[in-house]
C-alpha cells in the first residue's frame, strides 16, 4: 500500500507540469549577451517568459570602472518586459546586473556584458565579479586529483597490470577509480557553481535562481557540460566493465577520461591568453595527461598493489618505474615550453605572482624528481637482482604520492592565476623620407 501511494505521488508529479511554480526565465535581452555595438544603445531591455515584478533599481548598468550609467526602470505595458534608459555611452565595456521577482516570489538575478565599439568581456570578468578564491583553488585541486585517480588508475591497470588480479585487488582498483570518476562529475559541478556564484555576486540561496546562460556559453561553460556528460559515460563504462569483466570497456573508459582532460586545456590560459595556439593547447593537455598518469599510478602502487598483492609488487614497481621515466620527461618538456610561453622575461619568475607560484611548483617537481631518482637508481636495480626491498619502501611510495598530490595543488592555483601580459611588438620604423625644405 505504501509503495502504491509513493508511485501515485510520483505519477502526479510527472503528470502535472510545474509551470505554475517555476520561476521566471530570461528569454531575450537587448543588447544581447556579449554583443559588440557600433553606437550607444538608448536602453537595456529584458524579456521573460512570465510576468515579473521589477523595482526601480531592477537593472543597473556599470562601466568598466564601476560608474552607473542607467536610470530607473520604466513601467511597461507588458509585465514580462523590463526596460531601463541609458546615458549616452562612450567606447568601452559595460556590465548589466539585474534582479526581478517572479510569480512564485523567488528573486531571479543575472549578469551579462556588452561592448560599445569594442569587444565585451566574458561574464566571469564583468564589473563586480570576484577573482579566483581559496575555495576555487581547493575545488580545482580536488578536480585534478579526481582526474588522476580515474585516468592514472585506468592507465596503471591497463599498461602495468595487464593480467588478471586477485579479487580483493580488483575490488580496491574499482573503488579508487570509481571514486575518481564520480568525483570528476560532482567536483566539476561544484567548480562551475563557484565560478558562476563569483560572477553573479549573489548569496547562494539567491544564486540557485540565477540566470547562468552567459556563463554556460563561455569556453569554460561548454567544457564543463562536455566533461560532466563525458565522465558520466566513463562511470557507466566502469560499471559495465566490473559486471562483465571485459577489458575493452576499460580501454574505452581510459581513452575517454584522458581525452576529456583536454577540456581544461581548451578553456584555460593555453587557449585564450595572448600567444596561445593549437600547440600551446596540445602541450597543456599532454602536460595534464602525463601528470594524471604519474600521480594516479603512484596511488595505485602505494595503496592498492603494495598492501594487497605482495606477489605483484616487484613486477608492478619495475614496469611503473620505466613508464614514470617517460612521463617525467614529457612533463618537463611540456612544462618548460608552457613556462617560456607564459613568462616573457626570466625576472617574471620572482617579480610576478604567476612566476612565484610556478617557482613553488618547480621546487616540488625537483623534490619529486629526486625521490623518483632514488627509486629508479637504487630500488629498481635491487629488485631486478631479486633482492628484498627495504622496509621503508611503502612509506617512501606514499611520500612520493603525497608530493605528486601537492604538485596538483600548486597546479590548481597556477591555473587560476593570471600570467603576465606579453610584451607589445616594437613599432615598425617609418621608411617615409622626411620632407626637405
Amino acid at each position: 500500500m505504501r509503495r502504491a501511494a509513493l508511485c501515485a505521488l510520483v505519477g502526479l508529479a510527472l503528470a502535472f507540469p510545474a509551470a505554475s511554480w517555476a520561476h521566471a526565465t530570461l528569454i531575450r535581452t537587448s543588447p544581447s549577451f556579449q554583443q559588440r555595438l557600433q553606437r550607444s544603445p538608448r536602453f537595456v531591455q529584458l524579456r521573460f517568459d512570465q510576468s515579473v515584478k521589477a523595482f526601480p533599481n531592477a537593472i543597473t548598468v556599470y562601466t568598466a570602472k564601476g560608474h552607473v550609467v542607467s536610470g530607473t526602470v520604466r513601467p511597461a505595458k507588458d509585465p514580462r518586459v523590463v526596460t531601463t534608459p541609458l546615458q549616452p555611452l562612450a567606447r568601452g565595456a559595460y556590465t548589466v546586473r539585474w534582479r526581478v521577482v517572479s510569480a512564485d516570489s523567488h528573486v531571479v538575478s543575472g549578469v551579462f556584458t556588452f561592448g560599445v565599439r569594442m569587444r565585451a568581456p566574458p561574464a566571469t570578468a564583468a564589473f563586480g565579479a570576484s577573482g579566483p578564491t581559496t575555495r576555487e583553488h581547493i575545488v580545482r585541486w580536488l578536480y585534478f586529483l579526481a582526474l588522476a585517480l580515474v585516468g592514472g588508475g585506468l592507465g596503471f591497470r591497463l599498461l602495468i597490470l595487464r593480467g588478471p588480479l586477485p579479487a580483493e585487488v580488483e575490488r580496491r582498483f574499482y573503488q579508487v577509480v570509481g571514486a575518481g570518476a564520480i568525483g570528476a562529475i560532482e567536483i566539476g559541478i561544484l567548480a562551475f557553481l563557484l565560478r558562476a556564484e563569483d560572477a553573479l555576486q549573489l548569496p547562494f540561496g539567491n544564486f540557485l535562481y540565477g540566470d547562468l546562460s552567459p556563463i554556460a556559453t563561455l569556453r569554460f561553460g561548454r567544457a564543463f557540460v562536455v566533461m560532466t556528460l563525458g565522465f558520466a559515460l566513463v562511470c557507466a563504462l566502469l560499471f559495465l566493465a566490473w559486471l562483465t569483466e571485459k577489458r575493452i570497456l576499460l580501454w574505452s573508459a581510459f581513452l575517454l577520461s584522458i581525452g576529456l582532460a583536454s577540456g581544461l586545456s581548451l578553456s584555460g590560459h593555453s587557449a585564450v591568453d595572448s600567444g596561445s595556439s593549437w600547440l600551446s593547447e596540445l602541450a597543456d593537455w599532454v602536460h595534464l595527461a602525463a601528470a594524471s598518469l604519474w600521480v594516479g599510478g603512484l596511488v595505485q602502487l602505494a595503496f592498492v598493489i603494495w598492501p594487497l598483492a605482495p606477489e605483484l609488487r616487484r613486477t608492478a614497481f619495475l614496469r611503473f618505474s620505466r613508464l614514470a621515466t617517460v612521463l617525467i620527461a614529457v612533463l618537463l618538456g611540456a612544462g618548460t615550453y608552457l613556462s617560456i610561453l607564459r613568462l616573457p622575461h626570466l625576472r617574471d619568475l620572482w617579480t610576478v605572482g604567476y612566476g612565484q607560484v610556478l617557482l613553488v611548483k618547480l621546487g616540488l617537481v625537483s623534490l619529486a624528481l629526486l625521490w623518483g631518482a632514488v627509486h629508479h637508481f637504487v630500488v629498481r636495480p635491487a629488485l631486478e637482482r631479486g633482492a628484498v626491498p627495504f622496509a621503508g619502501l611503502p612509506r617512501s611510495l606514499i611520500g612520493e604520492s603525497a608530493v605528486g598530490v601537492a604538485i596538483l595543488l600548486v597546479a590548481a592555483i597556477l591555473v587560476e592565476s593570471k600570467p603576465p601580459p606579453q610584451p607589445l611588438p616594437p613599432p615598425r620604423a617609418s621608411h617615409a623620407a622626411a620632407p626637405q625644405r
